[in-house]
């Protein structure tokens, strides 16, 4: 059903695949920039996730201004303001942000500062409160597959004086390249890929049940749980397989399009206070949540949770479960998807 009226956006140029990291001089000299900043964490630089970046640019121009690896689980205002004070110092001209979801959100947040020329980070919070500003190119490489942040028009960041995830949510917040290299997921662990794959399948749903929804978002988010119900599992048992992780990479990178383009619902707003105020990690909070959460909006969304068992549990179950039962039956899926990650991998149930 198409809505009376929607918006859709996904500005970011995406670049997936095989040595997809060396096409990223040839993005940043398109986009006016070669004097990079550099964010990671301290064990994506530790185990040479980082140096494998670096590698594959620094041979064709591009110059290393800056490294910052000093980013906690939670982005925080704090953290960001640092590194804006780096970046100004060491005169750069891009940002690169090789990271989960918060390494991502604190090249966001920096993005967000240098753009509009303000002090306080917290004078942007809230929705659509920026404009398009000064223009930071801003690559985008996600070394899990679960947030899509190198997608998403959101950033979650955390207050720690009011112990809050605030949330800035703007299209002006977009990367301006993703880069999907099967190199950078490669060393994920079973269980921190079975908890961001969780996030990711979280994305979906929830992008295809909110009031935002429309046909675009539908179909990548439909897509993305396609892809999750045929490679999470097998990639766990497997994590060396390269066309899983980069079909999980795909994955993620398309639920996040499409909850950036019509938002999630309670599931994400219970994990993220369970992650500010109990630092519970978020992967782990939608696993725990999901399928509570749908069976209390099962009443209102009954109809639209039907829909979800096709891509969810293949043609074969879809056709032989009773029309009346099909929306119990994709919340049992996903508990069941749980239960074999959590043998897998000890994702926590609860």
């Amino acid at each position: 059903m198409i809505p009376d009226y929607y918006e859709f956006c996904n500005s970011t140029k995406i670049l997936s695949g095989e040595y997809a990291l060396e096409n990223i001089p040839v993005e940043l000299k398109a986009l006016g920039a070669k004097k990079a900043l550099i964010l990671c964490d301290e064990t994506l630089k530790k185990i040479g996730t980082m140096q494998i970046v670096l590698d594959a640019i620094l041979d064709q121009g591009i110059e290393i201004r800056a490294e910052f690896t000093k980013i906690p689980p939670d982005s925080s205002i704090d953290v960001i303001e640092q590194v804006v004070t780096i970046y100004q110092e060491k005169a750069c001209d891009c940002i690169i942000a090789i990271g989960g979801g918060s390494v991502i959100d604190t090249a966001k947040g920096v993005r967000m500062i240098l753009s509009q020329g303000v002090s306080n980070m917290m004078e942007l919070a809230g929705c659509e409160m920026i404009t398009y500003g000064k223009h930071i190119p801003f690559i985008a490489i996600p070394t899990t597959s679960g947030t899509g942040s190198e997608v998403t028009l959101v950033a979650v960041i955390l207050n720690q004086l009011q112990n809050v995830k605030m949330e800035f949510i703007s299209y002006y917040l977009l990367p301006d390249v993703a880069v999907l290299d099967t190199r950078m997921t490669m060393g994920l662990p079973p269980k921190m890929t079975a908890t961001t794959g969780m996030d990711a399948l979280c994305h979906a749903i929830e992008s295809y049940t909110c009031m935002q929804k429309n046909p675009l978002s539908d179909s990548y988010a439909t897509a993305a749980i396609g892809l999750i119900r045929d490679n999470l599992i097998e990639v766990c048992k497997n994590g060396k397989d390269k066309k899983r992780r980069l079909a999980m990479a795909n994955a993620s990178l398309m639920a996040g399009v499409a909850f950036s383009n019509s938002m999630v619902g309670m599931i994400h707003a219970i994990g993220h206070a369970l992650g500010g105020v109990s630092r519970v990690p978020h992967g782990e909070a939608m696993a725990i949540l999901m399928p509570y959460c749908m069976e209390y909006n099962l009443d209102c969304l009954e109809e639209l949770y039907a829909e979800l068992l096709l891509p969810l549990a293949g043609p074969e179950v879809y056709s032989n479960t009773p029309k009346e039962e099909r929306a119990k039956k994709t919340i049992e899926v996903v508990k069941n998807m749980r239960e074999e990650l959590n043998k897998l991998t000890g994702l926590p149930l609860l």
